[in-house]
Formats: structure tokens, C-alpha cells, sequence
């Protein structure tokens, strides 16, 4: 009895001993961290491509990315979807040290209907849902020391449960399985704190909400708040724990905090210990920021007190290689992409995201919407509720979150509204995307005049869950200016909003190669797949900057002060910094160097929300230069936006490029049956007898064959003569129309240095008539081109809708026929419209040569972009002129997926050109456009 006795108190010892000093959570991995490092585990999957056969794979991952089973999209029919199942086994071993600890396995994420055992046995019921952290307590199931454990896992890619398939596989979005979040051990002593609920907030005060496991005797417990770097903030508090306590509240407050915003995202941490007679049996770090949500109803959302506008991007965990399988530095990475284009806010659509991507929001500063899966379906209540739990308590620490999504687009469960408040100390609240609730106004997809009384028009807040629907090159950033700067940012009910979506989903398929967004469906980003930065990218920088530039155009008057708008919500302009540089832009052929000057400007104290000036400093002769950049960057050296002001407009500009010296030849004109030839400099032309129009080209090296032009783009044309006049420095050839035309004259004129020069007079349409576009078109052989070369805005092209995200300069880009988000993806795109116009170079594989312009505003039209034939290409295919090569005065809009463009905005309607002058004044009241063509450029090649 007495050695019994003696064995007792031993074992008590090494009991309480091995707790004294194993007081953090131990993590042992079973799996990798990451895609990006992964642990190799035995597999076979039952059906599809390398079907019950067992070999190895990554862990974690999605199979369908490592060759196993099929692949399938949430919009695919029942036969076609993946109802595969998955098994998965691995043997490990666990420390001797951890045999008196509470050991639980945590699984972060797995598709979909999980079994999880532990050498043979069950570790706890199946779990369904596949986005959620599991866990079980395996302590009782283990081997420790040097003996091996088997982990069997099955997953079953199609759930039992109908209500889980509904919410999470069948969507707008591609379908995986398999473990594609980390698995882990963790080893906790006896008495533990399970888990711990913050609501620190902006005013100082703190709480939290402690529970706890087996308090078999009376305790304490201490909080003490530290800054990141590790020095304490204000002094440790306690609470006393009694014996069976399951948990515990324990609070305190705090002055001269800094609070957590996305513009300078603060945060601390708190340290929890439980202790028992002194000695801490085990103890819980947490990152936390302190910050305040507030709804105020028919006003809007205010953080810490500031109200705010969400610039927003939806965004769904995926990478083309790894499928819904992340890492932290692929969340890094989106961050950083979002902060980009000055974003402040993410929704996680239609699922929580990574751990690590939430951590990365906290850290980097962006507002986040969490989201409980349910697409267009939702989660059954018993299903539901469980999730729900598991989401809630899994990231509610994250100061980033500000409200939580009960599903999405009619996904809502309303049994479960009430739970999120439940898990959730901070009572955030919950919101249904796509649906008036609970204050807000989350409809999707609104036109930017939608309803009387309603909505824009309403009394709610309104707060778009989704808008913008980008679809290839349409949506996103075309149609974001009227909403933005004409509908949202000066309504008070018009809290921002969240457009969809941050990328195009395409996954690259290992059976095919290819990388396939299911015949386009998935081609709806801002970034390519690969994030790859396409035209929206930079007109959302440009329209969601918070340093706001109101100068359209700087003349010869601008005194070197630029009317600025500070549209951050925290940040004074006096924290940020501002450069300037003047540029001399090279003309073609000009391989000189680049005369430029740079400075630094004092930055303007503008506090948010205000309006002030931006001072230069100048020099005195600015005005010789040809282009003015402003570059503003944050105290962390990111861009935030840079503008650039043509300084010379083209008329300016174009004085020096015809001056340049060119061959020079005697003029000569000759009259043929249904042509004139003129020979001026070392070039030839056909006019057109019966029309005006250039009908051939040529040089001594060969024909040109850019001809059949000017036609106009739209409108009636009625040839009415054509006059010649000949003087010893040009030929002029004049074409008239009838009164009833829309051509009302062109003019060109030959010059001996190989320039010529062409006027245009038009009238687009009759009086109220809504057109596309109007211009110029000439005809050119598109296999002939290999690039262009050109100044104006550029890389990009633009749409009536989308002016904004180019940049002034020389650019160039190689031909190339890519369809925006569909394989192969080349950017940027070359056919389009491209604003701006001063000169370019159509390059050729035959004989290059160049166009000018002496008129402001021109765009230049490049081809005819090929479109996927999908049910909303109509919305996203705008119209363009029958020819190949055009000089437009104005340019169509484009849709989105959702849209129409006209239902975008002001910028989306149709072009409308009248005046009420009669045609006897066609000359002062038509459209004027001015250009020049040198085909004499061959010469220099």
C-alpha cells in the first residue's frame, strides 16, 4: 500500500511538473504549411484519372491538380460532377512528452465530407463542409515514444448531406477536392485555455472572453497587452478562476492606444496565462487591434467614429497551379495587389478564406467581409449551425472583419442570422449579400439609376456586396467612374462597395495543359490568372486613389499649383510624398537622349476629406518641356497614383515632327479615267475619282497597301465632286458631298518632304440620333502588322466608359489577337481604341510608316478585337467600324457581364453630336480633324 502510495504522488508530480514548464500550445505539422510547402502523404482516388491506384500526393493540395480524379465547374450537369472519393494515410510519431497533454488533430480545410482515424478507430463524426477548421481530441487513440500512428482520411468530394453540394459545389466557380489546408497536431497541457474572443475597442476598452478546459481546481488568470515589438502596454490584469469554470470574462482599459484602420493598421497582442498557485500551467498569445464598427442606420458605416466608403474586391482563394490550395506568401501577394489599386476592403467570396490570408488583412490594413459558404443555396440548420460556430471562433480576433455574410444571392439560412452574434463578443453584425437586411442595402448588379425610392434612391445605406461585374476586357473598371465619382462618393446613404473580381479563375489542367475558365464563364478579373495586371487594374488605381487630382489639363497660364482632394479617411497628404518631372518627349527617329528635370514637392497639409493645393517648384521654362508626371507614394515607398499632363498639345507638337528633313522631289499630278496620280516627294498616290478616297500607295521600295479611305464610320455618305489645285509647294485635292451627307468635305494636300496632309469636315448624325462612334476608317492588311509605336495614353486601350488607368508617353506594343482573360492571354491587348492621339508608327512587316494627328482628343482605333461567343457577348463586344485602321472623335462604351453599358452610367449611353444650324454653316459647325501620313518613312528602314 505504501509503494502505491508512493507511485501516486510520483505520477502526481511529473503530472503538474510537465505542466509547469509546457505552457504554450505545441504545434507538430502532419501535412506542409503550405501549397508552396507540402509533406507528401500515401493516396488513391476511386474514380477518374489515375482511379484506385496508390501513390503519393502533396499534402495539402487539390487532386485534380496532381492528375487524380475529374475535373469539374459548380455550373456543370449532375452526371458531369466529380463525386470522387479520396483516401489518404499517413504514419507519424508523437513525442513521449506529450503523453499527459490534451492532443487534438485540426484540420483547416477540406472538400468536402471528411472521416478522419486514428490507428483504426474514428476520431470523431464525419465533418461536412469544406472550408471550416475541424478538429478532434485524439489523446486516447495514440502512440507515443518511438511507435508509429496511422492517419486514415477518406474525402468525399460530393457530400452526403444535399444541402452541403448546394452551398459550396453548385456555383459560378471552379470545383475541387481533397485537403487543401494544413493538418496538425496540437498539444496542450491538461488545463488549457481552449480558446479566447476579443473586443478591444477604439476608445480603449478591452475585453475578452477566456474558455477554458478540465478547471478541476481554483486558479487565476493574467492578461497582459504588449505592443508587436514586444513592450508592455499598461499593466497586467487578473481574474480568478474557480473550479469547473468553462470560461471567463476579464476586462480592463487602456489609454493613448493607436487604433487599427486600414490606412495605419496598429495592432498588439495580449498574452493569456492560466496559473495555478503562481505557477502558469499554460499560456495563449493573440494579435488583436483595437477599433470600433458602427452601423448607423439610414446614415452609414463608421469605424472609430470616421465614416467610410469600401472600396472593395471580391476574391476567391485560388491560384491556376494549386487550385483553392494557398499559402501565406500567395496571400501576401493579393494583398499587396488589392492595397495596389487603392482598395481598402476584400470580400471573401463565397467562403472563409485561409487563416494566413486574414492575418495578412490585419497586418496589411484592409476591411474584410467573412463570408459562410452558400452560393445560391444555403447550408441546412443542423449542417449550418455547426459551420457557423466553427467560422465564427476561428477568426474573430481578426480586427479586419467588420460584418459577416450569411451566404450569398439567396444562400441566406435565417435560422443561423442570430448565431454569428452568439460566437461573436463584438456583435458584429450579419449581412445577406444581394438582399435588404438588416440595415443595409446589398443588392447586386444595380444600374446606376435604379428605382424611385429605392436603393441609390432609398433611405437604407447602400452597400453592393457585388458590382461591376467584370467579364473579359467590360465591367470592373468600365462604368466605375460615374458610379464612384458621380453616384458614391457624394451620397451620404452610399457606403462603397465590392467589385467582382479581384481575378480570373482559370485553372491550368493537368490533363489538358490549357488554361481553362470554363468556356470564359471564369474570365471575370481584374487580373488575369496568373495576375497578370489588364486595363482595370489601372483605371481602379487611377479612379480609387485618395490623392484625387482635379486638373483635367494644365496651360500655358498654370502657375505650378494643382487643386488636390485628400479622399483618405485617417491620413493627412502632409505623410505622403510628392514628386515631379518634366520630360522632353523624342519625335520618330530621334534617338537622342531624353532631356528631363525632377523635384520634389513639399507635401500639402490637407486633412482628410479636404480640399487644398499641391505647390511646385518649377522652373521657369516648364513650358518648353512636353510632359508634366506627378508621382505620389506612401510613407512606406508603395505608389499610390501617378498623373501625367500633356504639356504641347498636338497642333504644338506635330510643327516639329512635319519639319523634319524628308526627300524631296518636284510635284506632280496626272489625270487618269477613274483616278488622279500625284507623285510627291518619292511617294505616289491614287486618288479616287468617284469617291475622294486613297486608293493606293507607293513608294520606290513597293506598294503600301493602306487605302479605301477616309470612309466615314457611321452615317450617310453622297458623293458630290472633286476639285484639284496644284501650286509649286503642294497639290490639293478636294472631295464635296451632297447637302444630305454626313461627309460634308475632305481635303488633302501633298507636300514634296513625303508628308501629306488630310482635313475632314462631318456631321456624325441627324439631330437627336444616338450613334456608336464617329471618325475616319482606312483599310490595312492585319497579317501585315507586327506592332505599333505611338504617343498618346497608352499602354492600354480605352472605352468611352474607361478613359482612365493610361498613362502619356511613348509606347509600344506587338500585335498580338488576345480575347481579355482567355488562353492564350497577352497584354496588353493591341486591337482597340487607344485615346490621345499624337503620332504613331504602324509597324509592318513589309514597309512601316506614320501617322499624325494636329487635333486634340483623337483616338486611334487598331482592328477589330475577337470576342468568345457567350450569351453576354453583346455586353461585352462593342461595336466597331468595318475597316481595319481608324481616327475616331468618339469611341462605344463597354457592358459587363450583368449590364448593358448604357446601364453603367452617364459614360455608358451612346454619343450624340447636333447643333441647330443649318448645313449652309457645315464648315464652323461640323467636326473638324486634322491629320498627316508619311509613307516615305520606308526610306529610313
Amino acid at each position: 500500500m505504501r509503494s502505491f502510495f508512493k507511485l501516486v504522488i510520483f505520477f502526481t508530480y511529473v503530472f503538474f511538473l510537465s505542466e509547469a514548464f509546457a505552457q504554450e500550445t505545441e504545434i507538430q505539422y502532419l501535412s506542409g504549411t503550405g501549397s508552396d510547402q507540402t509533406v507528401d502523404w500515401k493516396f488513391m482516388v476511386d474514380d477518374g484519372r489515375k482511379a484506385n491506384e496508390w501513390t503519393t500526393i502533396p499534402v495539402p493540395s487539390n487532386w485534380e491538380q496532381f492528375g487524380f480524379g475529374i475535373y469539374n465547374y459548380g455550373h456543370a450537369e449532375d452526371e458531369d460532377r466529380g463525386k470522387e472519393i479520396g483516401h489518404y494515410k499517413y504514419e507519424f510519431n508523437i513525442p513521449l512528452e506529450w503523453k499527459n497533454k490534451q492532443i487534438e488533430i485540426v484540420f483547416e480545410g477540406s472538400m468536402t465530407d471528411t472521416e478522419v482515424k486514428i490507428n483504426g478507430k474514428l476520431a470523431g463524426p464525419v465533418h461536412q463542409g469544406a472550408f471550416y477548421r475541424f478538429k478532434y481530441n485524439i489523446s486516447d487513440l495514440l502512440n507515443f515514444g518511438s511507435e508509429y500512428n496511422l492517419l486514415e482520411v477518406s474525402v468525399k468530394k460530393h457530400s452526403k448531406n444535399e444541402s452541403v453540394n448546394q452551398a459550396e459545389r453548385h456555383a459560378d466557380y471552379w470545383i475541387f477536392g481533397g485537403i487543401f489546408r494544413p493538418v496538425y497536431l496540437q498539444a496542450k497541457p491538461f488545463q488549457n485555455i481552449e480558446r479566447v474572443a476579443i473586443n478591444a475597442q477604439a476608445d480603449g476598452q478591452f475585453e475578452a472572453e477566456i474558455f477554458c478546459n478540465n478547471i478541476h481546481r481554483n486558479g487565476s488568470l493574467d492578461a497582459q497587452i504588449f505592443s508587436l515589438n514586444g513592450d508592455p502596454v499598461g499593466e497586467t490584469f487578473t481574474i480568478d478562476l474557480n473550479k469547473g469554470s468553462n470560461s471567463v470574462i476579464i476586462q480592463s482599459n487602456f489609454e493613448n492606444i493607436q487604433t487599427w484602420n486600414p490606412e495605419d493598421p496598429n495592432l498588439y497582442k495580449v498574452e493569456f496565462r492560466l496559473k495555478n498557485n503562481s505557477k502558469t500551467i499554460h499560456e495563449l498569445t493573440q494579435n488583436f487591434g483595437f477599433r470600433t464598427i458602427q452601423l448607423r442606420e439610414r446614415d452609414g458605416i463608421y469605424v472609430n467614429g470616421t465614416k467610410i466608403k469600401f472600396k472593395g474586391v471580391n476574391r476567391h482563394t485560388f491560384w491556376p497551379i494549386t487550385g483553392r490550395a494557398s499559402s501565406r506568401t500567395r496571400s501576401i501577394a493579393d494583398a499587396e495587389l488589392i492595397k495596389s489599386m487603392n482598395m481598402n476592403a476584400v470580400r471573401m467570396s463565397h467562403y472563409p478564406p485561409d487563416q494566413h490570408f486574414l492575418e495578412v488583412a490585419d497586418s496589411l490594413g484592409l476591411f474584410v467581409l467573412d463570408e459562410l459558404a452558400g452560393w445560391h443555396a444555403s447550408y441546412d440548420t443542423e449542417v449550418g449551425s455547426k459551420l457557423v460556430k466553427e467560422m465564427v471562433i476561428r477568426d474573430i480576433n481578426h480586427p479586419s472583419i467588420v460584418f459577416w455574410d450569411n451566404g450569398n444571392e439567396g444562400g441566406h439560412n435565417t435560422d443561423l442570422d442570430s448565431l454569428f452574434q452568439k460566437y461573436d463578443i463584438q456583435n458584429r453584425r450579419t449581412i445577406h449579400p444581394w438582399q435588404s437586411f438588416n440595415g443595409l442595402s446589398n443588392e447586386h448588379y444595380r444600374p446606376y439609376n435604379y428605382g424611385v425610392g429605392t436603393y441609390w434612391n432609398g433611405q437604407n445605406v447602400v452597400f453592393p456586396t457585388e458590382f461591376l461585374h467584370g467579364m473579359y476586357d467590360g465591367g470592373a473598371g468600365a462604368g466605375l467612374n460615374d458610379f464612384w465619382n458621380k453616384m458614391i462618393w457624394d451620397n451620404p446613404l452610399a457606403a462603397g462597395g465590392f467589385i467582382w473580381v479581384f481575378a480570373d479563375e482559370g485553372v491550368k489542367r493537368t490533363d489538358t495543359g490549357e488554361i481553362d475558365t470554363y468556356n470564359g464563364a471564369a474570365a471575370d478579373g481584374i487580373l488575369g490568372p496568373f495576375h497578370e495586371k489588364e486595363a482595370s487594374y489601372y483605371a481602379i488605381k487611377e479612379i480609387w486613389s485618395p490623392v484625387h487630382f482635379q486638373d483635367k489639363s494644365i496651360s500655358k497660364y498654370f502657375d505650378g499649383k494643382l487643386k488636390i482632394e485628400n479622399r483618405y479617411f485617417y491620413t493627412n497628404l502632409k505623410d505622403l510624398n510628392f514628386n515631379w518631372e518634366l520630360k522632353k518627349i523624342s519625335l520618330p527617329g530621334d534617338n537622342s537622349s531624353v532631356e528631363k528635370t525632377e523635384g520634389k514637392a513639399n507635401s500639402p497639409n490637407i486633412a482628410p476629406n479636404r480640399i487644398g493645393e499641391l505647390e511646385l517648384d518649377l522652373p521657369e521654362n516648364w513650358f518648353e518641356f512636353d510632359v508634366l508626371h506627378v508621382s505620389v507614394t506612401d510613407k512606406f515607398g508603395k505608389e499610390i497614383y501617378t498623373r501625367s499632363w500633356p504639356i504641347k498639345m498636338p497642333r504644338n507638337l506635330i510643327k516639329g515632327l512635319i519639319s523634319q528633313p524628308v526627300n524631296k522631289t518636284s510635284l506632280s499630278v496626272t489625270e487618269e479615267e477613274d483616278e488622279y496620280k500625284i507623285k510627291a516627294g518619292n511617294v505616289e498616290y491614287l486618288i479616287d475619282k468617284n469617291n475622294g478616297q486613297l486608293k493606293h500607295v507607293a513608294n520606290r521600295k513597293g506598294e503600301i497597301p493602306f487605302n479605301s479611305g477616309p470612309h466615314l464610320s457611321a452615317g450617310k455618305v453622297l458623293f458630290d465632286s472633286l476639285n484639284i489645285q496644284k501650286s509649286n509647294d503642294s497639290i490639293t485635292i478636294t472631295s464635296s458631298f451632297k447637302p444630305e451627307s454626313r461627309m460634308k468635305e475632305f481635303i488633302w494636300i501633298f507636300y514634296p518632304t513625303g508628308w501629306v496632309k488630310l482635313e475632314i469636315f462631318y456631321k456624325p448624325e441627324e439631330y437627336d440620333v444616338d450613334f456608336d462612334y464617329m471618325g475616319v476608317d482606312f483599310s490595312y492588311p492585319e497579317n501585315l502588322v507586327e506592332g505599333v509605336t505611338w504617343l498618346g495614353d497608352g499602354p492600354y486601350r480605352v472605352w468611352k466608359n474607361r478613359m482612365q488607368g493610361v498613362e502619356y508617353g511613348i509606347h509600344q506594343k506587338d500585335y498580338n489577337n488576345t480575347i481579355t482573360g482567355v488562353s492564350p492571354m497577352v497584354y496588353p491587348e493591341f486591337k482597340g481604341y487607344h485615346s490621345n492621339l499624337y503620332w504613331a508608327k504602324i509597324e509592318s512587316k513589309e514597309q512601316s510608316f506614320l501617322v499624325a494627328t494636329a487635333t486634340d482628343d483623337v483616338f486611334l482605333r487598331l482592328y477589330t478585337p475577337e470576342y468568345p461567343q457567350k450569351e453576354f457577348e453583346a455586353r461585352t463586344s462593342p461595336p466597331f467600324p468595318e475597316q481595319d485602321i481608324s481616327f475616331m472623335q468618339a469611341i462605344p462604351a463597354i457592358g459587363s457581364k450583368t449590364n448593358q453599358p448604357e446601364r453603367l452610367g452617364p459614360d455608358g449611353q451612346k454619343n450624340i453630336f447636333f447643333d441647330y444650324g443649318t448645313f449652309d454653316d457645315w464648315r464652323i459647325r461640323s467636326k473638324k480633324m486634322i491629320l498627316f501620313f508619311n509613307f516615305s518613312i520606308a526610306d529610313d528602314d
